[in-house]
């Protein structure tokens, strides 16, 4: 394996641009020997590392069959069509690769052709969109609806015609021998490496697909990239939801059954208009209420009582009608089923008060979440390592706190886990500096905003854009744009006037803007060269106390006898700190400055472990000292 990665090595001589670095073969190392031993590996590789060559190439060496998850859908595409294949070219590497995604990336054939037999259904804008994607899917091989150029993926067409673990009817579908998700799953059992996201891989756990079994193969060995999203994303799917838009999906697909399969039966009209009155009630009665919050404390208020008693009801006339109709269409079946699923787990989330569980709520205009979740995954993990033999590799940037891993492992169980930690290559101390500045406000002192753009416009004028503005929330974001746009004649770009991706074009392409954001820049967004030079953050980024999963692992803590602050709260923003800083040093060329706004950060104690656990870039109080710095490297 060293001399794959030395200067002089198999890499260096196929790959263009190639630089030998030697965290990254201390890396590679590491893995080959874990996937020898089937030992659990935990490895942080701080930026620059190249930590995807590091893995990958021990993993095409193996001859097992390796699943590779990664964080998201976009970094799981540019791993299957970017990095992959120059690793294979390089290897010379013979063996089957395959990428499979959750079913909500594939047509469902069933659902098309329901949605076609009762196309008055849908809006005018709606109809047009379904004839392009009939077309499309008279010539599509995969089903995958990211290659649809007729219709973009956020269209509001795709989640009427892609399936759910609820909806999907499995072997009992007609269209099964057809269907996309049962062609990519055997893609995948065939393939020696397979390339999925964290969310598919955690609902494949948790749910076995009717008829399917599970979608992904076993594997000998398995690589999570991006890993310090997995214990949250652990607790969420080993959880149980309740979604509005669940009910929404169950009574319009009762409706749809009752106008194509199954017409002489009109009570399958009451009784799904009757569940979405239900429904649209209970919304109406929850946006009263604050957008999130403890779901013990919502059920108790009278209005939100009556509607579930109402919803309750609904849920059981529809039981009677489905009975009615079972045996006529696999369809009614499945909604028979999802009824009685929904019932029982809407009895579960009224206890509220089971131990060991978080019951919270999400609500917005149009849509509510009800949710219990788990306070600890540990030992369902520990569990998933023990049933499933093999080595399992957890990586990311970001799993430290204050040079431990402990935080990480603790959280998923893995106790007997190897770990390491890998110092970025980058040169931090000539290629960065870090400020607090002097005399900003506090975090939560009336016009910080205000304030804050007076100081830092400065800066941010002086530098000619070429910044993030990251903010840990929209009420700042909002504040610091209409300040900034008032003020300066850059191009101010504001996360939610258009999608992401188009933000990102525009802040590339304009080379001198400022981009003010929340949390989905915070990571995964990677700007190289002279475009992004400052980072700005608005103030440490702790989750506050009443949000109701971090106050549940709080008290959880403390009743444990541990230190909620030290052991919940600081280290999740330390984490997050350290993904928002790690937007601006992309490569070795890189240069720029990273400005935080929290005097917190050198007034308390625990500012140390901020400080401690960013890399080493030398410090500064003044601004001035932060203009000078970024003229010098121009």
């Amino acid at each position: 394996m060293i001399d794959d990665f030395a200067e002089n090595g198999l890499l260096a001589k196929t790959i263009d641009g190639f630089v030998a670095r030697a965290p990254q073969r201390n890396m590679a190392n590491k893995i080959t020997q874990s996937i020898q031993k089937q030992q659990p590996l935990v490895i942080e590789a701080g930026t620059g590392t190249g930590k995807t060559f590091a893995y990958l190439v021990p993993a095409l060496r193996s001859d097992k069959k390796v699943i590779i998850s990664t964080g998201s859908k976009n970094l799981q595409e540019q791993l299957f069509n970017k990095d992959l294949p120059i690793i294979k070219k390089a290897l010379n590497y013979t063996g089957k690769i395959s990428l499979l995604k959750g079913r909500a990336n594939y047509l469902c054939l069933e659902r098309l052709y329901h949605q076609y037999a009762a196309a008055g259904d849908l809006d005018k804008d709606l109809r047009v969109e379904l004839v392009r994607v009939k077309n499309w899917s008279i010539k599509t091989k995969d089903g995958d609806i990211s290659k649809c150029t007729t219709v973009t993926e956020d269209n509001a067409i795709w989640p009427i015609l892609t399936s759910t673990n609820d909806s999907c009817l499995g072997s009992e579908c007609e269209h099964y021998s057809d269907c996309y998700v049962v062609k990519a799953r055997k893609r995948a059992l065939n393939a020696d490496i397979v390339v999925v996201n964290h969310h598919l891989f955690l609902a494949d756990v948790v749910v076995k697909d009717t008829g399917f079994g599970e979608l992904i193969p076993k594997a000998d060995v398995t690589i999570f990239d991006e890993a310090h999203q997995l214990p949250d994303l652990a607790c969420h799917y080993f959880g149980q939801q309740l979604s509005s838009r669940q009910l929404f999906d169950l009574a319009k697909e009762i409706n749809l059954c009752y106008r194509t399969e199954v017409k002489d039966l009109s009570q399958l009209q009451q009784c799904a208009d009757k569940l979405q009155k239900s429904i649209q009630d209970l919304r109406i009665v929850i946006n009263q209420q604050n957008s999130k919050g403890n779901l013990g404390y919502l059920f108790n208020q009278p209005s939100v009582k009556q509607e579930l008693s109402f919803l309750c009801d609904t849920l059981n006339f529809c039981h009677e009608v489905l009975l009615l109709a079972s045996g006529r269409s696999s369809t009614l079946d499945n909604c028979f089923d999802r009824v009685n699923q929904y019932n029982s787990l809407l009895k579960k989330l009224l206890e509220t008060n089971v131990a060991g569980f978080s019951y919270w709520y999400e609500s917005g205009y149009n849509y509510f979440v009800f949710a219990l979740t788990p306070l600890s995954v540990a030992d369902k993990f520990t569990e998933l390592l023990t049933e499933r033999k093999g080595s399992w590799i957890f990586t990311s940037a970001t799993l430290s706190v204050d040079n431990k891993l402990d935080y990480f492992t603790k959280r998923l169980g893995l106790t007997n886990a190897e770990s390491l930690i890998l110092e970025s290559p980058f040169d931090y101390l000539h290629q960065t500096i870090l400020c607090v500045p002097r005399y900003i406000p506090s975090p939560n002192e009336p016009n910080n905003a205000i304030k804050l753009v007076d100081i830092l416009l400065p800066v941010i004028e002086a530098n000619k854009g070429r910044c993030f503005f990251l903010c840990t929330s929209y009420a700042m974001m909002n504040a610091l744009a209409k300040q900034f746009r008032e003020l300066t004649k850059l191009l101010v770009l504001v996360q939610g006037e258009t999608s992401k991706v188009k933000l990102l074009e525009q802040f590339i392409h304009n080379g001198n803007a400022l981009l003010i954001a929340t949390s989905s820049f915070w990571e995964g967004i990677d700007v190289r060269g002279d475009t992004l030079s400052c980072v700005i953050i608005d103030k440490l980024p702790f989750t506050s106390p009443e949000d109701p999963l971090i106050k549940a692992r709080m008290e959880d803590c403390q009743l444990q006898g541990g230190d909620p602050f030290n052991e919940v709260q600081l280290p999740e923003a330390v984490i997050t700190l350290k993904q928002g800083v790690g937007r601006l040093i992309r490569h070795h060329n890189d240069s720029g400055a990273i400005i935080i706004c929290d005097n917190r950060l050198v007034m308390k104690p625990y500012g140390a472990t901020f400080i401690n656990s960013l890399p080493p870039s030398p410090r500064t109080r003044d601004v001035h000292n932060v203009i000078n710095f970024l003229l010098t490297k121009k």
